[in-house]
């Protein structure tokens, strides 16, 4: 089987653009394409006519700080943003999201845009960018738009992205200020396949005593990825002692219905497992609120 019969690699956006929207059959925007090839592999995704590599887009490669804002291009390669002393400080929890997507090899690869774009529910770079609430740019035929990341998902695998004609250029993240914080953590099978059980990340504010604000992503946590509302409200203006972890723990239950899965684990472990992620991802971002100090 072709899993392509035309492979470009443009240069701009724009000609991007126009090799997505001018194949004669269809097109999809590949970066790492260590998910798209696979799944077209294996029967999961309809071969495509034409491949457009945007790995060689400079825009899409930046890292950097852009006014109060971090940027992170759609095509910069997942090892790097882990790497990245810009992204430690200011998103903790994205550069140890991205250090757990695959193997060695597939982390210099695969890319954030990628990851975003196949919209899975419990994708770690994704969950990730949930808990900084991102904001993503998308360029089109009809020019740019940004867009919250909560609101690009429709389901599983579902997303608003027209990938026949879109691509995602990168994501804005606010610059940490005194006191934020974040923290990223999951569990995954222990046979080694790279799929998380569960995952969960926290951006964080506070002050001497207590947290100030809160945001939870978890995932898993249904066909869409969503933030963990009940749970944050359970903390912010508190001290996350034994007493509020556990009404936190209490509002995960409430809240949070999770399914089980034969590839992953059944609802009642996964819910056991969200108590332990929750007290350690909450431990990890109180800690390093005003530890760090700026790049």
């Amino acid at each position: 089987m072709n899993i392509w019969q035309k492979y470009v690699i443009p240069q701009s956006i724009e000609e991007a653009i126009y090799y997505l929207t001018s194949a004669p059959g269809p097109a999809r925007p590949i970066g790492g394409g260590t998910d798209l090839l696979l799944e077209i592999q294996q029967g999961h995704h309809q071969p495509v006519h034409t491949l457009v590599d945007v790995t060689r887009i400079p825009e899409l490669l930046r890292l950097e700080e852009v006014g109060n804002q971090l940027f992170i291009g759609a095509a910069v390669p997942v090892k790097v943003i882990t790497e990245s002393s810009l992204v430690r400080y200011h998103a903790s929890a994205v550069a140890e999201a991205c250090g757990l997507i695959g193997g060695p090899q597939v982390r210099n690869t695969a890319t954030l845009g990628g990851n975003v774009a196949h919209a899975l529910p419990a994708a770690d770079g994704m969950i990730s960018l949930f808990a900084f609430d991102a904001q993503v740019e998308i360029a089109s035929p009809a020019g740019r738009r940004f867009q919250s990341i909560q609101t690009l998902f429709t389901g599983p695998g579902q997303s608003t992205l027209d990938l026949s004609s879109e691509i995602i250029v990168g994501f804005y993240l606010p610059l940490r200020q005194s006191g934020q914080s974040s923290a990223f953590s999951r569990v995954m099978r222990p046979q080694g396949v790279a799929l998380p059980i569960l995952n969960m990340a926290v951006w964080m504010e506070r002050d001497v005593q207590v947290i100030r604000d809160i945001h939870i992503a978890i995932g898993p946590s249904g066909p869409v990825p969503l933030r963990a509302v009940l749970v944050e409200q359970e903390l912010i203006g508190k001290t996350p002692d034994l007493d509020t972890l556990k009404k936190a723990k209490e509002a995960i239950h409430q809240s949070i219905k999770f399914r089980s899965s034969a590839m992953r684990a059944s609802a009642a472990y996964r819910h056991h497992l969200s108590e332990v992620l929750l007290e350690e991802v909450i431990g990890k971002a109180w800690q390093r609120a005003f530890e760090l100090e700026a790049v």
